[in-house]
């Protein structure tokens, strides 16, 4: 499982593994093929519901040898001081260590030949690459499988795995576009290691977001009791239907407080299916780097907050580059549909066919007009990691002193080849860099800090402290209560910030 509290996820493992047998499984039927309904409103019981499906919900674990890093023995550390040499054969057994970790967790069969969905953080190495070196499926009649890993896709944390057996019992997707709040529904997982573990609840709210960004940032809220290791089981609607794939809580604590998060069907089966015929699943992609129009930004913009998307970057020979989409640009819709924080760009652009042409509207320069993108296809994890590449975000220790922006609260100088160097800057950046920040200011409050560059304002380029200065007072001539600071640290993608000049 993964744990969020505010938008901090983290893995939910643990418990010891244990299951509980049940009564005889089908065969060749889906143990939730069509039945009569119960009337709508409180079931008098899930008993039969439960005793439908549970066949086809197992219990996963994983075992990963990692190597640990060597600890220095305080009386090695003695013995070096006074000379003592150390025994060669102790310094190779502190150095080539390994211990065996592992996670406890659930999934559903979904094919009587043995294919079975789970969570991808289950079966994903320790490092966050790679997978673990086993992975054991048992069944609720307590046979153990050795599994292997058909395919998984961290960006939707889904797995495929499959088990070398006939005639079991397997579940079939339903249709999560159906659901509706207030739905009863049952989760079925395996919680601290406790498997086969029923919990009942009611859909609290659908499409909910917890980290504001990503294609899959699209979950299906629940007050049913999800734990730890509960990830990959089944969410069953009263039909039967697998509607979800526990994932996730929202908890101060890490257990459960009654918001549990599921990945909804109509996301994750079309993975599954890609991942099942051995192909790689398909994204649509724009090639930008995104930013939500918040109440500084649309105020600098002169537009409404929480409705379209900044673009802080666009990268080349990409989708959004060969239509003309330019940074500064705001996307306020997706062919056709509102951009706003419960329909986010990288959502419906991810859900476009790729290779399909579609027309976004766009503001730029307060001009409102519409480009035509022929959506590519999203890279890999490792390829977009290189495309970004990591920001060094420590500011030079000394830098030279600079008339004051007091609008702003900010020191500003002309970067020289100097301060380039200092700042780990790549070539030809051209702006104007921060030599000192008001603590009272805007400014800091935004987490804007010494070293960083800004590159524009209302998108207007800078190279000196004077050109902002004058942006500025053309802005407060203008009304705006706030600016819209282009701004870079490092070598990290710039992006975008408002800063309040109404205090002034």
């Amino acid at each position: 499982m993964r744990y969020a509290y505010g938008v901090a996820m983290a893995l939910l493992l643990g418990g010891t593994a244990f299951s509980i047998a049940t009564g005889p499984v089908g065969a060749q039927t889906a143990q939730n093929a069509p039945m009569a309904i119960p009337p709508s409103g409180a079931p008098m019981s899930f008993a039969n519901l439960a005793d439908r499906v549970m066949p086809a919900v197992v219990n996963i674990s994983t075992k990963q040898k990692v190597q640990v890093r060597r600890t220095v023995d305080p009386l090695e550390e003695l013995f070096r001081q006074f000379g003592a040499p150390v025994p060669q054969q102790q310094q190779q057994q502190q150095e080539g260590r390994s211990r065996e970790t592992g996670s406890l967790g659930s999934g559903f069969i979904i094919s009587a030949d043995g294919y079975i969905v789970t969570n991808n953080h289950l079966v994903q190495g320790a490092n966050g690459t790679g997978t673990v070196d086993e992975v054991t499926v048992t069944l609720t009649n307590r046979k153990e499988y050795s599994a292997r890993i058909i395919g998984r896709d961290p960006l939707a944390d889904l797995a495929l795995l499959k088990i070398d057996a006939v005639n079991l019992p397997f579940v079939r997707w339903g249709d999560s576009t159906n659901a509706r709040v207030g739905d009863w529904i049952l989760a079925i997982g395996n919680p601290y290691g406790l498997g086969g573990s029923v919990s009942s609840g009611i859909i609290s709210a659908l499409h909910r977001g917890i980290t504001g960004v990503g294609a899959y940032d699209r979950y299906i809220q629940t007050d049913a009791a999800i734990n730890m290791g509960n990830s990959g089981g089944p969410m069953f609607d009263l039909a039967g239907n697998v509607i979800g794939i526990n994932s996730a809580l929202i908890s101060p604590t890490g257990t459960n407080v009654g918001i549990g998060l599921a990945i909804p069907a109509e996301a994750a089966k079309p993975v599954i299916d890609a991942l099942r015929r051995g192909e790689k699943p398909e994204r649509g992609y724009l090639g930008v780097g995104l930013q939500a129009v918040d109440e500084d930004i649309a105020s600098s913009l002169g537009l409404p907050k929480n409705r379209g998307e900044i673009l802080r970057t666009v990268q080349p020979n990409q989708a959004a580059a060969k239509a003309g989409l330019q940074q500064g640009d705001v996307i306020v819709s997706v062919n056709g549909t509102e951009v706003n924080p419960d329909q986010t760009v990288s959502y419906l652009v991810a859900n476009t066919r790729v290779g399909s042409r579609i027309p976004l509207e766009v503001i730029r320069n307060g001009r409102r007009m519409t480009v035509q993108v022929v959506v590519g296809q999203r890279p890999s994890e490792e390829e977009l990691a290189q495309q970004l590449g990591t920001g060094d975000e420590d500011a030079p220790q000394q830098q030279e002193a600079a008339p004051a922006s007091e609008s702003l609260g900010l020191g500003l100088a002309p970067i020289t080849p100097q301060i380039a160097r200092a700042l780990n800057l790549e070539g030809g950046v051209a702006g104007v860099v921060v030599t000192s920040v008001s603590a009272s200011g805007d400014a800091a409050a935004k987490g804007i800090q010494r070293g960083d560059v800004i590159l524009a304002i209302q998108g207007q380029r800078v190279s000196t402290p004077a050109q902002v200065v004058a942006a500025v007072q053309a802005a407060k001539r203008a009304g705006r209560s706030s600016v819209l600071l282009l701004v870079k640290r490092g070598r990290s993608p710039e992006g975008f910030i408002g800063v309040d000049i109404s205090g002034d």
